[in-house]
């Protein structure tokens, strides 16, 4: 038989203390963020999520999914809203605004210093910012002699082919590259005619291959297949820290801006709480640590050392040089681009 005893008084006390304590802890807000999975989710669960809870009492539960999959969330729950935080590329988010689901974000002094690129409405805003443009291995254009591109126009030139592999319109950063040849073209997002024109008639013939994802393009830059192709600037940099000979382009059009954004969810049962994670993202700290995973800082009062600056658009110059993508425009018309695409250049 199991021994019995009384408990002192002074550990019934704790006991009752540490019932409180519980008590308190288990009355805890819970807040639920949406974004993306893989090294991503990490850098938040690691560098992001959990000074947050700390300084305000709050659990964050991190939800991860791609864009497209925390779009089609905030569509299924548009009746009672679960997420209280979304994480998604611009072009989505623009969608997500368009369709109600995110909440005006309350002024606040740290918004003071986020680049006007960043804002893309009152009720979102980005938090990072990536680079698309052309990167081209510097050691295999010495020896054929190929000319540096100054133009995403320059895709088409017959001096490379056989050395250009890309990614398809159904990707962001094919679509980056489609719409920006279309601007050095004479077209643009409200235009697009001019950049498919470019394609079928010069960048097509000189294109390798089209690359299921931006590894595989990674890959042949490696093993020295292809000598150009378009990807992140910052994957680039980090690419020719392992030793590759890249160099990126400074197309006369600019390179175009990849904004990783974020918005409060309507309908929060933490709506306080989700602003401050807002305000927590864009904070000096957390940029620094976002900057250091390869998105550029929004928040201008970010320090970063050199290298760390290294493939970032940086400072107001760097980033007033960045081509805004229109993507209102661009969403209406995505779907027909793609299947364009699919049937005249890709196929």
């Amino acid at each position: 038989m199991q021994k019995r005893y009384r408990r002192p008084a002074t550990i019934g006390l704790a006991l009752l203390v540490s019932g409180l304590a519980a008590s308190h802890a288990a009355a805890q807000d819970t807040m639920y963020v949406a974004g993306y999975g893989g090294s991503f989710e990490r850098l938040m669960r690691e560098a992001v999520i959990p000074s947050f809870e700390k300084a305000n009492n709050v659990k964050v539960e991190y939800v991860a999914g791609q864009s497209t999959a925390t779009l089609a969330k905030l569509q299924a729950q548009r009746a009672k809203q679960e997420i209280d935080v979304a994480i998604v590329d611009d072009g989505p988010m623009y969608q997500a605004v368009q369709f109600g689901f995110c909440a005006p974000i309350q002024k606040a002094p740290v918004l003071d210093d986020v680049y006007p690129i960043a804002k893309l409405a009152d009720q979102a805003v980005a938090f990072g910012i990536g680079v698309t443009a052309p990167v081209y291995n510097a050691k295999i254009f010495k020896e054929k002699g190929l000319p540096v591109p100054t133009s995403w126009a320059d895709l088409g030139n017959p001096a490379y082919k056989g050395q250009l592999a890309l990614l398809g319109a159904a990707s962001t950063t094919g679509l980056h590259g489609l719409i920006m040849v279309a601007r050095a073209t004479g077209g643009g997002e409200a235009s697009i005619e001019p950049g498919f024109k470019a394609f079928k008639d010069g960048i097509r013939p000189n294109i390798v291959t089209f690359a299921p994802s931006a590894p595989k393009l990674e890959e042949l830059l490696q093993s020295g297949e292809i000598a150009l192709t378009v990807v992140s600037r910052s994957r680039a940099v980090a690419l020719k820290k392992e030793g590759l000979p890249l160099e990126t382009v400074e197309p006369k059009e600019g390179a175009a801006a990849l904004m990783v954004t974020m918005c409060p969810v309507v309908d929060s049962d933490v709506p306080a709480q989700a602003q401050k994670f807002v305000q927590h993202m864009l904070s000096p700290e957390i940029q620094k640590a976002f900057a250091k995973a390869g998105y550029g800082p929004v928040n201008r009062k970010t320090e970063l050392s050199e290298d760390e600056k290294a493939g970032l658009a940086v400072g107001d110059e760097a980033v007033g040089k960045l081509a805004k993508i229109d993507w209102p425009t661009v969403n209406q018309n995505r779907a027909a681009w793609t299947q364009r695409w699919n049937r005249e250049i890709e196929r």
